[in-house]
């Protein structure tokens, strides 16, 4: 999606998924819904769909293409465990994720369960490598609190939180096996207010479990002014990062290369149907015609 990101715990986005559907409170003022719904309608613009989720095959090799190493939230206008996402395609864009090994990977969810099973399966490799973060969000004690038991029964060995929108007290989290915590508040027209104990909470359970602590924002309708200091702090801090050594750009086409073959080879020959499925009938050229371009991506930039 963007090179650059101003959301404050990351500096790139990727998106080779667009669009989602809710399945909790946290759902209810979706940032990412509200942006891609302003532009339903706008032909040529990739939001032209509005919010209906779609694969975006033609941004898969992306991160592969940047020439600098990043921190990427990926699929920030989506989930990538979004259960009408067919799994080959979750496994192609791990596979990017591990041949880019020199970015640092943010993964995000809220579908905890088919996160554990995939990364107990299907993404085991990706699972066990340490630039790739995997988290789940947590806005109350209903829905959130079984998302971190299905994190921390997973192989990841980098897990998050991300407990944005917080909307309740949240009691005593088990944060064994957490590596980072994100705590923000809801922003936006109809932003749910947070309170200052239920952040004070989750700060102190994060320091008696020496987990890095960041605090995003306290949002409400007017977020600037209200900020992100916490008892006249700015808490930003994030686990160790760990990347390969940026590779020159000869060595990048090569990996480019052998990733496309990968890539290929994950997706398969029924994998463009079950696309058509999700994408609609009235997309099925367009799609295609992308879904077969992504050597010509390649090509443009060796050139």
């Amino acid at each position: 999606m963007s090179e650059r990101s101003s959301i404050e715990w990351t500096e790139a986005t990727w998106n080779p998924v667009r669009g989602c559907t809710k399945i909790s409170p946290g759902c209810a003022h979706c940032y990412a819904e509200t942006f891609a719904e302003r532009f339903r309608g706008v032909k040529g613009h990739p939001y032209e769909q509005g919010f209906d989720l779609r694969l975006v095959p033609e941004k898969l090799l992306e991160p592969l293409l940047w020439t600098k190493p990043k921190m990427v939230f990926v699929n920030s206008m989506s989930d990538l465990f979004h259960e009408e996402i067919p799994g080959e395609y979750v496994r192609a864009i791990a596979t990017v994720m591990s041949e880019a090994s020199w970015h640092t990977y943010q993964v995000l969810t809220k579908r905890a369960e088919r996160l554990r099973h995939m990364l107990s399966h299907d993404l085991l490799a990706a699972a066990a490598q340490r630039h790739i973060w995997w988290g789940v969000s947590v806005e109350n004690r209903k829905h959130g609190i079984p998302r971190i038991h299905e994190l921390r029964t997973s192989p990841a060995v980098v897990r998050f939180l991300s407990i944005e929108p917080l909307l309740e007290d949240l009691g005593e989290l088990e944060l064994s096996g957490i590596d980072w915590v994100i705590v923000g508040g809801e922003s936006g027209a109809g932003a749910r207010a947070m309170r200052h104990e239920w952040v004070e909470s989750v700060l102190d359970q994060c320091r008696r479990s020496s987990v890095p602590f960041f605090f995003k924002q306290w949002g409400g309708v007017r977020k600037k002014r209200a900020g992100r200091e916490l008892n006249g702090q700015t808490f930003d801090e994030f686990p160790a990062l760990q990347r390969s050594k940026f590779p020159s750009k000869e060595v990048r086409m090569k990996i480019l290369s052998a990733t496309e073959d990968k890539i290929a080879e994950v997706l398969g020959p029924n994998v463009q149907s079950r696309l058509f499925r999700i994408q609609g009938p009235s997309n099925r050229g367009d799609r295609c015609e992308r879904f077969e371009s992504l050597t010509e991506v390649a090509e443009k930039v060796r050139s």
